[in-house]
């Protein structure tokens, strides 16, 4: 039978490795979350960029060149 210090001590180290485990949950929990909520901004910006009816490019003033179609210019 273990002694009365080494009862207490098992039971601080059960303790510690519970909180732990709890702890990893906790953070897997919030990952998950951190993922959907970039996920579902992303998606909003994507939905307001539709709606004003122009591309990302556009907002920002970059053009892209069209090669020409003709011959010399």
């Amino acid at each position: 039978m273990p002694s009365h210090v080494e009862q207490q001590i098992a039971g601080r180290i059960a303790a510690v490795r519970a909180r732990r485990e709890q702890q990893a949950a906790d953070r897997a929990t919030r990952a998950a979350q951190r993922a959907h909520g970039v996920a579902a901004c992303h998606a909003a910006k994507l939905r307001r960029l539709a709606q004003q009816g122009r591309t990302a490019f556009e907002r920002r003033g970059d053009h892209i060149e069209q090669p020409s179609r003709g011959g010399a210019a």
